[in-house]
């Protein structure tokens, strides 16, 4: 059976190094997968997430290092946020200011509590305070500790001009409900235990978003396996006249992609094989892993790639 949320989260950012270390280093997660961008080799393709790699815990990145500024925009991702337990808002408030990271003061979301903040190239995040989260697994740098160490994702917003035709996608196809609404904001959730929350904002007429550095490229959606795939992609082409690609194989996962009515790249990607299938999952990121296609022209790749640190 699949369980219905996010796959993995995919943005674009500035300067390699930077973006390792701050992923790494300030939010404490884990580099799992050190690749590059099947469809232009030249660009590196990294993964954060916890110790496995455990679908909905999954942030990838394009970085570019002279990568134009996105802007946020009708059309896109404008939150990814993590889950991390309820009382350690208070230890990562005081993380962020001790390394200068911009942040506001946090505030209550549906009824939670929600610290956001971004990272060097813009991108709006957040943390969100889970009750009970401090029981689950987490991988956490030295300096933060197991209680205070993100969790994996709770979700995404994403701003729309309406909502009712993406909620409709959501629901009918990808297997999420509504739970709430909160203003002009409608939340939906997934039976996963990580990256179970959609919300939407619908605003209307407003400026359109911009991708580059610190904007997200699409989300994905996970499914169990190749079937509950296909009967995913037969759903939105039968129910909502969608047009859906063929599948591609990632080598971690096999997609398809579509863009939804509100504008946004959304993926199904498969649960299996993982990030353990080139690499042992004690040594995951620290090498440079190909597909077999693109592995005849690895001296040419690594020569153009920056040094990660």
């Amino acid at each position: 059976m699949s369980e219905h949320g996010l796959h993995h989260v995919t943005a674009f950012s500035g300067p390699t190094a930077r973006t390792v270390d701050f992923y790494t280093r300030v939010l404490g997660l884990r580099l799992v997968k050190k690749t590059v961008n099947f469809d232009d080799p030249g660009t590196y393709h990294l993964y954060f997430g916890d110790e496995a790699g455990t679908p909905g815990t999954i942030l990838t990145f394009f970085p570019i290092a002279h990568a134009a500024p996105g802007r946020v925009g009708i059309g896109q991702v404008s939150e990814t946020a993590f889950r991390v337990p309820k009382a350690s808002i208070g230890a990562w408030t005081h993380r962020f200011v001790a390394m200068n990271v911009a942040h506001e003061a946090p505030v209550t979301a549906f009824g939670e509590t929600v610290l956001r903040f971004r990272d060097p190239d813009g991108m709006p995040l957040a943390l969100v305070g889970v009750e009970g989260a401090e029981a689950e697994a987490a991988w956490a740098a030295s300096d933060i500790a197991p209680e205070q160490a993100i969790r994996g994702f709770h979700g995404v917003n994403l701003l729309l001009r309406e909502a009712g035709p993406t909620v409709a996608i959501l629901t009918g196809a990808l297997g999420l409900k509504e739970v709430g609404t909160e203003g002009s904001a409608v939340r939906l959730k997934g039976d996963a235990a990580l990256g179970g929350f959609v919300t939407i904002r619908a605003v209307g007429d407003f400026l359109p978003g911009r991708q580059g550095a610190g904007s997200v490229h699409h989300i994905a959606f996970r499914a169990a396996d190749d079937a509950a795939q296909a009967a995913m992609a037969e759903a939105l082409r039968r129910d909502h006249g969608l047009d859906v690609t063929e599948q591609r194989d990632r080598q971690y996962f096999r997609s398809i992609y579509f863009r939804e009515p509100g504008g946004v790249l959304f993926e199904i990607a498969t649960d299996a094989p993982g990030f353990a299938v080139d690499e042992p999952a004690d040594a995951l990121g620290t090498a440079l892993k190909l597909p077999p296609f693109l592995e005849p022209h690895r001296g040419r790749i690594e020569a153009v790639l920056p040094k990660v640190a």
